[in-house]
């Protein structure tokens, strides 16, 4: 199934900027957002990171799409009879991991989450997490299982980047391409030699 609608949740993990990348070139290429969703953590790794006030990443996520907290079970993205093509969750909190690989649908995110992979539908979840125990392990494994692309977010070298924004698009490319959309947001490898 093609993405052409894709709802985005943004978690406390390090590194927001990618879910705002994301939603930037979602839009610029041409993608319907069906929601946004923004956990209260991800607001306080805004303002840790980015510099950002209070509230402000769900203000610049509402730019982009209909906006949701992790506690609004009344929106949309609640039940399986209104899910988008496609779903990532970038960053992905090693608490969010844990609850969409236990079934545990305690927030939007994860009842969003868990009514894609009930659906089969594309679901990336792309974690921000270093060093990987045991127990995240498992529950990274169990997403792959469940059908989820896992994604770290480790972005590659040999485009040769030159600035961060490079490293973020690296990224956001390979989540798009993991969603099957066309994308030119990184440079890709051609074999040898650059």
């Amino acid at each position: 199934m093609p993405c052409g609608t894709l709802s985005v949740a943004i978690t406390g993990a390090s590194g927001v900027r990618y879910g705002i990348r994301l939603l930037q070139a979602a839009s610029e290429l041409g993608l319907r957002l069906s929601g946004v969703i923004v956990t209260r953590s991800a607001d306080l790794v805004a303002q840790a990171e980015e510099g950002m006030r209070a509230g402000e990443l769900l203000e610049l996520a509402s730019r982009y799409s209909q906006t949701y907290s992790e506690d609004d079970m009344t929106s949309p993205l609640a039940s399986s009879s209104s899910q988008p093509d496609c779903m990532a969750i970038v960053p992905a909190s090693m608490k969010t991991v844990a609850l969409i690989a236990n079934g545990l649908e305690l927030n939007l995110v994860a009842r969003a989450a868990l009514a894609m992979l009930r659906l089969r539908r594309p679901l990336v979840v792309a974690f921000r997490e270093a060093p990987l125990g045991v127990a995240e392990l498992r529950n990274l494994l169990s997403l792959a299982e469940m059908g989820a692309v896992v994604m770290p977010l480790a972005p590659g070298f040999y485009s040769k980047p030159r600035t961060v924004e490079d490293l973020v698009d690296f990224m956001v490319g390979k989540i798009l391409d993991s969603l099957g959309v066309d994308n030119s947001l990184y440079l890709r490898w051609r074999g040898g030699r650059p």
